[in-house]
């Protein structure tokens, strides 16, 4: 994972506790863990950064196949979904813990107004979802000579 462009910093590591305690204190009120009012576990997880020349966006979905990943980008709105399944119990077995999620999940992610959604690539590796839209060459800084 280390090609990838993100920094760990102490930001987003508080960032993220804030966000797992209020969502402790909501789902104790009886008010979903976020706004899409469905339990956050069917959403998977990202990291979202930027490159000199392109957006980088990682779903950390462990387990999936590659072909039970859908990929789109409409009105510059990257969606990532598909299901989760259950692994099979032998017969007469049953749970008594489950913490892995499973079903339908879509993930949602806003772009910037430089992404090009006509030179998108995505592969997945080890659990990873990365996919990396170039910007736009219209949007990418210039040097300007002065005369």
């Amino acid at each position: 994972m280390s090609n990838f462009p993100f920094s760990d910093s102490g930001f987003a590591a508080a960032f993220d506790a804030i966000q797992e305690h209020m969502g402790r204190v909501l789902r104790g009120a009886g008010v979903p863990a976020a706004l899409r009012a469905t339990p956050q576990a069917y959403f998977p997880p990202v990291n979202v950064g930027v490159s000199g020349d392109s957006i980088e966006v990682v779903a950390f979905v462990p387990g999936m196949e590659p072909d039970a990943l859908n990929v789109s980008i409409e009105k510059r709105l990257l969606t990532i979904s598909g299901e989760r399944k259950a692994p099979e119990l032998p017969e007469n077995a049953r749970y008594y813990a489950r913490e892995r999620a499973e079903g339908r999940y879509m993930r949602v992610i806003e772009l910037p107004a430089d992404a090009d959604p006509d030179n998108v690539q995505a592969r997945y590796t080890d659990g990873c979802l990365a996919i990396s839209i170039k910007r736009k060459e219209s949007a990418k800084p210039r040097v300007v000579t002065v005369q």
